[in-house]
């Protein structure tokens, strides 16, 4: 089966050279490796003329072409006919050896399967459960012997009923899912969502699809618009042996403001998406729980370390609630 590997960047050379020298560890070795730089300097460029990799081309992306969508978009278009499997990663991701030997042969096992993710190991907060201890539902989320230590916003969520009833990765009516991930059980789950640091679709459906230019610039949650359009070709699954740590490079993300901003807005996006007629049950906990975490991301000025961060965050989830009232965003069929 052959695959092809797509990996946008902008201003992260470094965090792509650790990349691409652990897909040069796989035991599956990708036909050949697309990287679309959107950077405004010839740093990246450097890195790879001083580092060669096997199978890899190269395009620096003008103006035009830069930001997530449209270099993953442009990206798309290169991809090789022969491909039959196109892999998606962020650049500050590093893979383990047999990454993509477990996402290919996922598609191999799942003829259903239209898309595959893998997950971060790295900041893995999942137990073996106690068989001696009681946990409170409230405060932990316990999933195939393992339990996961719920954070305030949902601790918060839990007791006032505001929790998804479904498993992570799953989007409910009201659109707020689990952000638990999946416990290192060797399993492969069904799911609604795919994560941008690792996803992969069969090629075929890009012939119907691409990622939408709603997300363009930083992209956030575009990952979850293209994952629950594509279930319309087939099912999405979370393998948990395709493992990687991800490690959340500061550089290239948008201000704080912004960043609130995006998360209400292109989270209402995502949300008509999945649910483009909510009942009127779904939108009150839609709101309440955006709300409630904006309240939760304001108190932070007085609980976290950095406390500016904290304000202008919540200043931009405020004025993205508040805008949502004059100017929702057209969702496109």
């Amino acid at each position: 089966m052959r695959f092809s590997l797509i990996i946008c960047t902008y201003m992260r050379p470094e965090s792509l050279l650790r990349l691409l020298q652990s897909v040069q560890e796989q035991t599956l070795y990708p036909n050949e490796i697309l990287i679309v730089d959107g950077s405004i300097n010839n740093d990246t460029t450097l890195v790879l003329e001083q580092n060669r990799f096997q199978n890899l081309y190269y395009f620096l992306v003008s103006k035009e072409n830069r930001g997530l969508t449209k270099q993953r978009n442009f990206g798309i278009t290169k991809v090789a006919d022969s491909s039959e499997i196109v892999c998606f990663l962020d650049d500050d991701t590093v893979l383990e050896t047999d990454y993509f030997e477990e996402i290919i042969k996922t598609f191999k096992i799942k003829n259903e399967a239209i898309g595959v993710g893998g997950i971060a190991i790295n900041g893995y907060k999942w137990k073996l459960q106690n068989p001696t201890v009681l946990y409170n539902k409230n405060r932990y989320y316990c999933f195939e012997n393992h339990v996961y230590k719920e954070g305030l916003r949902n601790v918060v969520r839990n007791y006032l009923g505001l929790a998804s009833n479904l498993p992570s990765g799953r989007m409910p009516d009201f659109s707020h899912g689990r952000t638990s991930g999946f416990p290192m059980t060797g399993k492969t789950y069904e799911v609604d969502l795919l994560i941008g640091m690792s996803m992969a679709f069969r090629k075929s459906v890009f012939k119907n699809i691409q990622f939408s230019k709603f997300f363009e610039g930083y992209g956030l949650y575009e990952d979850a618009d293209f994952s629950l359009r594509a279930l319309s070709f087939g099912k999405n699954y979370c393998n948990t042996n395709a493992q990687l740590s991800h490690f959340h490079a500061a550089s290239g993300r948008p201000n704080q403001y912004q960043y609130g901003k995006m998360v209400v807005r292109n989270g209402w996006y995502v949300w008509r998406v999945k649910n483009p007629n909510p009942v009127l049950k779904d939108k009150i906990k839609w709101y309440a729980i955006t709300l409630l975490l904006t309240i939760i991301r304001f108190s932070n000025i007085f609980t976290g370390i950095d406390k500016m961060k904290a304000f202008t965050e919540a200043l931009g989830r405020t004025i993205g609630v508040m805008s949502l009232f004059f100017s929702k965003p057209k969702v496109k069929e």
